[in-house]
């Protein structure tokens, strides 16, 4: 199976207009390594690290062009042109959000977390998740488990009733309701339940050749580093791909994502493909990245809140041009406005929870850009699609793209936070009796978290 890159949409070509060549010395950071004194703060283990070394503070160093051909992604039987994947993101990745990036780029767009039990159970809400567009190859599914048999029979219902076409484990979400019950990003440290879980989905995917990847973060904190084990369990075990967010759980999103730790694990697993994740802001951060940690491919997070032409601006990037989506002020409206639409169908019809849904996207579209505090909050109480067209139609169209202030950071950020973990859970490696019956019963509800 290919993924075409192909995208040539009625949207993609109205956001053309707005295309310029990006201009290098506009803004570069500084070519700085923020993390020469890492290995030597986490190499002993054990020993407690400060709250501000866990942060790690710092701008990576700038990519050294504004293009880089790199070949494209191998998943088993998958071949993605553009190794660009978009990262599971809750109450963001819906069907909606997917096919407005779709049209932008090419890549992999891998769904809302959903829960392995709640999928078992066909909850509703965790089967309209799981659905795709029609046109939308390959359909991907990312799980988040606790218990390897759950992991093994949702994953054996996506397989049995074609319901995906890849499926991504979930071991980097460092949201508390997911980490205070061993899960996400807190999972990989009990090192048994994490290969147990990875075995039963990569088993049951192997019937019908579906390939399985990880996501995982670099561990819990620096004192409890976990990327390099888990990384080699998860390729023995015959996973397709590992990615890795290069922060730990108690960073959170805050501070700058340990890139030369995604180094580190690109250069132990030389036979399967590594992807990189963090601090992915633009094509060049994507380049920079490449370039810096010898990565197959990038994910894309909190990067795109906002701007799917981002997917656009990587494709073109590793494809080994210099245009960029610069849209005006007009276009960014449009693509709203479009997207509001979209969750009109992604919701069924219902109208009103589509139009709440869209609120918390109005300021991530309009970062950077002059729009009036009167219509950014008219837009946060907007109850219909006339109301929404009428408010847009209210902004200056031809405002140009506003350069560095459109650009950056967005999502959530803010400052390390303390895992919240079971009882006792960083006292060894292994389940005890106590956690294993946890465990057991662990598996609730949390799908798109």
């Amino acid at each position: 199976m290919t993924v075409s890159s192909s995208t040539t949409t009625p949207e993609r070509g109205a956001a053309t207009d707005g295309l310029s060549a990006a201009d290098p010395a506009a803004g570069a950071p500084a070519a700085v390594d923020p993390h020469a004194s890492h290995y030597a703060k986490s190499a002993g283990a054990g020993r407690r690290i400060a709250d501000d070394e866990q942060l790690h503070e710092g701008r990576h160093a700038a990519p050294t062009t504004d293009r880089l051909s790199l070949p494209a992604l191998t998943l088993g039987p998958i071949t993605v042109d553009v190794p660009v994947v978009l990262a599971p993101m809750a109450g963001i990745t819906n069907t909606a959000f997917r096919r407005l990036c779709r049209e932008y780029g090419g890549g992999l767009y891998v769904n809302e977390m959903v829960t392995a039990r709640a999928l078992v159970e066909r909850k509703p809400e965790s089967m309209r998740i799981i659905k795709h567009d029609p046109d939308e190859v390959p359909r991907s599914v990312q799980l988040y488990s606790v218990d390897p048999v759950t992991t093994g029979a949702a994953v054996r219902m996506l397989v049995e009733e074609d319901r995906a076409d890849h499926i991504d484990l979930n071991f980097g979400c460092p949201v508390p309701k997911v980490t205070r019950r061993g899960g996400g990003s807190a999972l990989p440290w009990k090192s048994e339940l994490f290969a147990s879980i990875v075995k039963a989905a990569v088993t049951e995917a192997g019937r019908k050749d579906i390939p399985v990847t990880v996501k995982m973060r670099r561990g819990i904190d620096e004192d409890h580093l976990t990327f390099l084990d888990a990384g080699r369990t998860a390729r023995d075990l015959g996973v397709a791909a590992v990615a890795l967010h290069g922060r730990t759980t108690r960073q959170f999103y805050s501070g700058t994502a340990v890139w030369e730790d995604i180094a580190r694990l690109r250069e132990a697993l030389p036979d399967i493909p590594v992807l990189g994740n963090g601090d992915i802001w633009s094509a060049e951060d994507a380049i920079a990245m490449v370039e810096q940690t010898g990565v197959d491919g990038v994910v894309i997070g909190r990067g795109c809140q906002g701007r799917p032409w981002l997917f656009g601006d990587l494709q073109a990037a590793f494809e080994g041009r210099h245009d960029r989506f610069r849209p005006t002020l007009g276009m960014v409206a449009d693509t709203l406005y479009r997207h509001a639409e979209l969750l009109v169908d992604t919701f069924e019809g219902d109208e009103l929870k589509a139009l709440r849904d869209i609120r918390k996207h109005v300021a991530w579209y309009f970062k950077g850009y002059p729009v009036g505090s009167e219509i950014r909050t008219a837009l946060s109480t907007v109850p219909d699609l006339a109301t929404m067209a009428e408010i847009l139609s209210r902004v200056d169209r031809d405002q140009p793209y506003p350069g560095l202030d459109a650009e950056g950071p967005r999502g959530r950020s803010g400052a390390p936070k303390r895992p919240h973990l079971p009882d006792g859970w960083l006292d060894s490696r292994e389940l005890n009796a106590e956690q294993k019956a946890m465990i057991a019963a662990a598996e609730l509800d949390v799908s798109g978290g």
